[in-house]
Order: structure tokens, then C-alpha cells, then sequence
């Protein structure tokens, strides 16, 4: 049995060994001295005991924290609901593994929601959403950033490209398809199959029908509104889908948008639309 001094070590300190940051995760199995209790002088049992009570303070730690800033997303305003008995006890069961604090916000957002407006977050998201990491996450921000609505669909889209199909044009093209570059603005194909692994997004690209040239045609973004007019009738988009745990969580994250991403994205489209906004 190893009796852990961890007094002299520092959590933040990235300049740590790693067997001393191995040696810091000795306060999680109760292999570290705290005022009266001493690993040394304790039993297996004792041990165990210990490390549940330290367990159970932080499970009750993270639930206090998540309800506290669910309390300042929920309107006083606003009629509120009683919550389904089974969606509440495994909301906090697993609410209570969350120990991130961006990610206690991003619960703290869906129980609000769900006191406000239930049944928008399933089990299953829930469920989804206790192994998604900050990374994911973050990956997931930035996807959300460069999605569009188009017209008046309510579900977000990650265009990918667009592409002539059929018509004389696409005799004199070397290449029928253009590519928007994700990969140029922080999201690489690696980052799509990370959101396809994490249940996020679809791995399939999709396509829309052909884009009426009669018709103007609204992409709307987080902080922007393009409208397009395309010059050819045999145009469409390629796009990636968000999975319906996905689409869930678009309610929530508040992405920043990219005026970079924006505009490249309008020189690009420029050559086949007629662009304004």
C-alpha cells in the first residue's frame, strides 16, 4: 500500500513529472493523507470507505454547481413544468459524473430548458452526452459555427461543397465540384469523423435537390445571412447532416461566428451565385 504525500504537488503546475501527476490521482482512491485520516494506518475497507465519502462530496459538488447555473438560464417570467419523475432522477444520476465546468453549463442549459419547455432533450442524448468530452465539444462548436439554415428548414447543415450536375457548363469545368475548405478554418476531415465517432454528425454527405434559379435562396448563420441567386439551374449543395442528438444540442451552444470563413465563403460561391448580405 502506497501512502501518497501530495502537499508539495500542484494540479496547474504543467511542469510536473508525470509520476507525480500519477501520484496526485492517489486523492481520488484515498491513497492520500487529509487531517485525521492516514492511508497507512487504515484498513482496505477503511480506504474504500473513505474514498466513496469523497466520491459522494464531489457527485454533490457537481449537482449544486449545475443547478446553480441552471437557476440563472431559467426565466422568472415563465410558467414553468413539472419534470418527468424518470427523465429527473437520471438527469441528476448522471448530471452527477460531470466535473468540467463547461460542461456543467452546457447541463445546466438543458435542465432549464427542459423546465421551461420539456421533452427536447431524450434519455438518449443524455446518455450521449455523459461521455462527450470538452474536446468534442469544442470540435462541436466550431462545426455548429460554420453551419447553415437554409431558407426556413429548422435544422442546421455543415455545407461541404457544391457541385454542377448535369447542363452544358459542366463540359468546360476541369473539376464539377467546389470545395468550401473546412478543413483551411479549424475543421479538418479528422474533426468530421471525431463528431461521426461521438454520435454528432452523420459520416454520409447528403445533397440537397437542385437549387431553383428563379428563386432566391437565404443561408442564415449564427451572426449572418447570405442570399443567393444561383446563375445556372443544374446547382446543388453537398452537405453533412447532424444526427438527432446532434440536432438537440444545436439548441444549446451559442457559437461564435468566423467573418474569415464568411467571406471566403462568398468569394467561393460568387463564381456560380449571385451573392448579397
Amino acid at each position: 500500500m502506497v501512502d501518497v504525500d501530495v502537499t508539495q504537488i500542484q494540479d496547474g503546475n504543467t511542469q510536473v513529472s508525470a509520476r507525480k501527476k500519477t501520484l496526485l490521482l492517489g486523492r481520488i482512491i484515498g491513497l492520500a493523507s487529509e487531517e485525521d485520516y492516514r492511508p497507512s494506518t487504515a484498513s482496505v475497507a477503511e480506504r474504500a470507505e473513505h474514498r466513496q465519502r469523497k466520491q459522494l462530496s464531489q457527485h454533490q459538488a457537481n449537482l449544486e454547481s449545475i443547478f446553480a447555473l441552471a437557476l440563472t438560464y431559467t426565466p422568472s417570467d415563465v410558467t414553468g413544468v413539472e419534470l418527468d419523475p424518470d427523465w429527473r432522477y437520471q438527469f441528476f444520476q448522471m448530471a452527477e459524473q460531470i466535473h468540467n465546468r463547461k460542461m456543467q453549463d452546457l447541463w445546466a442549459k438543458i435542465l432549464a430548458s427542459e423546465v421551461v419547455n420539456p421533452g427536447n432533450f431524450s434519455l438518449r442524448t443524455l446518455a450521449l452526452l455523459t461521455q462527450l468530452t470538452l474536446r468534442e465539444a469544442q470540435i462541436f462548436e466550431k462545426a455548429l459555427g460554420m453551419s447553415v439554415k437554409i431558407n426556413t428548414e429548422p435544422r442546421f447543415k455543415l455545407l461541404s461543397s457544391y457541385r454542377i450536375n448535369g447542363g452544358i457548363k459542366q463540359y468546360f469545368r476541369k473539376h464539377t465540384q467546389t470545395n468550401f475548405g473546412l478543413s483551411q478554418f479549424g475543421l479538418p476531415y479528422s474533426s468530421i469523423l471525431t463528431l461521426v465517432d461521438a454520435g454528432l454528425l452523420h459520416k454520409s454527405e447528403f445533397e440537397t435537390g437542385l437549387l431553383s434559379s428563379n428563386e432566391n435562396i437565404q443561408l442564415t448563420m449564427c451572426n449572418a445571412t447570405l442570399t443567393l441567386k444561383p446563375k445556372d439551374q443544374h446547382l446543388l449543395f453537398t452537405y453533412y447532416r447532424f444526427t438527432t442528438v446532434g440536432d438537440e444540442l444545436c439548441q444549446l451552444i451559442q457559437p461564435k461566428s468566423d467573418n474569415e470563413f464568411i467571406n471566403t465563403l462568398q468569394t467561393i460561391l460568387a463564381k456560380d451565385f449571385i451573392v448579397s448580405g
